[in-house]
């Protein structure tokens, strides 16, 4: 759903200047938004799992510290670590220029178009006509919230901001069909 990149700009950091300190920390704290599956969710035993989960614990591995997962709402992460609860973030961060004058990220890694789901069946379209009078439930502090208050709501689309990606989809599914959109 989400233009993606992660901000590991500690995490970077620490591997490029390994060689240059004689002491690494032996615990690096990562923020991540474990709502977002397949990138970044927990497992039935509550375990952290995911694309972004696997990245971080092979980064850790081969700098040879140990990896702590700090579950966040996306859009505590960068406050998170701005306030040192965290080391780094890796929870599928896309790179915008206001994040950018807040935290240093690492090169681009992977890149995710953005889609609409709507109930099976639905006739929502993904275009303004279609979209108008319509519920559109997007992630608070992403990319996509941005987007569609600068290019949707003028135009009589409710642009919805949750806190996670779950409650997204909890309400896309108990939602009239054809009402509700998760962007």
């Amino acid at each position: 759903m989400k233009k993606t990149v992660l901000a590991l700009s500690l995490m970077m950091g620490i591997c490029s200047a390994s060689s240059a300190f004689a002491a690494l920390p032996q615990n690096i704290r990562i923020g991540t938004d474990a709502t977002y599956a397949p990138f970044s969710s927990k497992d039935a035993k509550g375990d952290f799992v995911g694309f972004d989960i696997d990245l971080g614990n092979e980064l850790c591995s081969r700098i040879k510290v140990k990896c702590t997962w700090v579950g966040s709402d996306f859009d505590s992460l960068i406050p998170s670590l701005k306030a040192k609860k965290i080391d780094a973030i890796i929870s599928s961060l896309s790179i915008t220029e206001k994040r950018q004058q807040e935290i240093a990220f690492s090169d681009k890694l992977y890149a995710a178009d953005s889609r609409l789901i709507a109930a099976k069946g639905s006739p929502i379209q993904p275009t303004l006509e279609s979209l108008k009078g319509k519920h559109v439930g997007v992630l608070q502090g992403s990319t996509q919230e941005a987007y569609g208050n600068e290019r949707w709501r003028s135009h009589g689309v409710d642009v919805v901001a949750y806190q996670n990606q779950d409650l997204i989809y909890s309400d896309l599914a108990a939602g009239s069909p054809g009402r509700r959109v998760a962007g």
